[in-house]
């Protein structure tokens, strides 16, 4: 939406927020890739926005650590290395194994009851998949398990860093294969939540989590595709 439309405020905050979900979809699904560089006005054509609300989203997008601001560079999609992925899921790992193993098992009737209706939903986006939604219903079922622990304090670091890894982790869902394998751990999980092995539960969240940053890991090394009309890549990085 052009900022010279003459919006009320509702509507101009509606049409920020879609232009932001947008471009979050577009970087946490690889459609922009980690490195690209966001030129604004090849991004007000793509998106049909103003240079007013192309702003206000990178701003709201380095904020959430998905874009990097730099002055004389512009944006551009945050990227991790190799060896910063592999540290970052050594502290994920870390956290979730310590949150799976303070649930209690079995697991209380009213979580598994709320687990296994979003794997429900889940289930039922799977046959057309709506990749956002998949996002949603992933992220909510983790918190969802997670919360059982009753540290809200571990919990809230948790989320910080799922948040942090959106862009290593997000683009599998794209994968039929990916989508299938998240979706059958997700089921293991729910059967290992009835019984009391919590070594086990946690091991497989462990693993769960281990193939989106070995996909990362393997795309990273691999040479870099050509910079499609709307981006540039570049070696910045946050």
């Amino acid at each position: 939406m052009r900022r010279n439309q003459m919006l009320s405020p509702e509507a101009e905050a509606e049409a920020e927020g879609a232009l932001l979900r947008r471009l979050e979809d577009d970087i946490i699904f690889g459609r922009l890739a980690p490195g690209t560089r966001l030129v604004e006005d090849a991004m007000m054509e793509r998106y049909a926005a103003s240079r007013h609300y192309v702003r206000r989203a990178l701003a709201a997008l380095e904020r959430d650590g998905l874009v990097h601001l730099a002055r004389h560079v512009g944006a551009t999609v945050c990227t991790f290395s190799p060896q910063e992925v592999r540290q970052i899921y050594e502290v994920r790992e870390m956290l979730t194994r310590q949150i799976i193993l303070m649930i209690p098992l079995p697991a209380p009737a009213p979580l598994l009851a709320r687990l296994e209706a979003i794997q429900a939903e889940y289930r039922r986006e799977e046959a057309a998949p709506d990749l956002r939604r998949l996002h949603e219903l992933n992220d909510a079922f983790h918190l969802a398990m997670f919360e059982a622990c009753g540290n809200p304090y571990l919990v809230r670091t948790a989320k910080d860093y799922m948040r942090l890894t959106l862009p290593v982790r997000a683009a599998n869902l794209a994968s039929p294969q990916g989508l299938q394998r998240s979706r059958g751990e997700h089921e293991i999980m729910l059967d290992l939540l009835r019984g009391t092995d919590g070594w086990a539960l946690a091991q497989l969240n462990i693993d769960h989590m281990r193939g989106s940053k070995n996909d990362y890991i393997a795309r990273a090394a691999q040479t870099a595709a050509s910079p499609s009309p709307l981006t540039e890549r570049t070696g910045n990085r946050s």
